[in-house]
């Protein structure tokens, strides 16, 4: 009679062990494969943005206001605060979208809830946490400003009820940071205006508090930033405060972000 041939224990437990060094192998290396295509995507959606920001620009002569109707202070509710992200719309290829939204009544209004609750591919990282939302979220903030290098906050591009124009950015538009990621931020919804944010602290910064919005990012090292002229850049989480709020600044006159980088 033959004998049938089969594993033994000790042959089970080697082939269990050698699978188990292959996966502790190859499942970082897999992981950092997908970090590296989320990020590139990231990446991707902020170069969109830049685009539709110059070509807005190219059509209004300005960039998008920051903030339609700030509800600021003792403003009443009845401010419309719809933000730049929402006018950016039609050069998303949102027009329909766009379409939904009656402008004239404010974000939050019942009549503009169907519209605010969609969500939108481009505005989203995908390495940013799932959480919900009453609204579309977005994991992209406007730069209001800075208090890094002065006291002054409104030194950036998306302003309340102001638009900027290319030729008020003298630091140059290849110097001027214009969006960031802003995730876990409390603001995050792309139709409400406060999705604009005065940077206080650093990229990724530990202590900044959690009740504000930041340029806060999930990927290692650093934060995508979307300066002025459309190109997107890693910057660091080393990056100085000193220069970082250079780089928010408008027209503050500092060294330009080629003799920084």
């Amino acid at each position: 009679m033959r004998r049938q041939s089969a594993f033994t224990l000790v042959e089970l437990l080697v082939v269990i062990a050698i699978i188990s060094v292959l996966v502790s192998v190859l499942l970082p290396a897999v992981q950092a494969a997908r970090e590296a295509a989320r990020k590139s995507q990231c990446q991707n959606n902020l170069k969109q943005l830049g685009i539709a920001l110059h070509n807005y620009h190219g059509v209004h002569s300005s960039l998008p206001t920051g903030c339609i109707e700030w509800r600021g202070g003792n403003a009443p509710s009845t401010h419309r605060q719809f933000a730049w992200s929402a006018l950016l719309l039609p050069f998303l290829e949102q027009q329909n979208l766009q379409l939904q939204i009656d402008f004239r009544l404010p974000f939050d209004d019942p009549v503009n809830a169907a519209a605010a609750a969609q969500r939108i591919p481009v505005y989203e990282c995908p390495t940013a946490q799932e959480r919900p939302t009453i609204r579309g979220k977005t994991d992209y903030g406007g730069l209001f400003g800075e208090t890094l290098v002065d006291r002054r906050q409104d030194d950036g591009i998306f302003l309340y009820d102001q638009r900027i124009r290319f030729a008020s950015i003298s630091d140059g538009l290849s110097n001027t940071l214009a969006v960031s990621e802003d995730i876990g931020g409390p603001d995050n919804e792309w139709i409400n205006g406060r999705n604009v944010f005065v940077q206080s602290g650093g990229i990724n910064d530990p202590h900044a508090w959690i009740g504000d919005n930041e340029i806060r990012s999930k990927h290692s090292g650093g934060a995508m930033l979307l300066f002025a002229d459309s190109h997107v850049h890693l910057l660091s989480e080393q990056t100085s405060p000193l220069v970082l709020g250079a780089l928010i600044t408008r027209a503050g006159g500092e060294v330009s972000w080629s003799n920084t980088n």
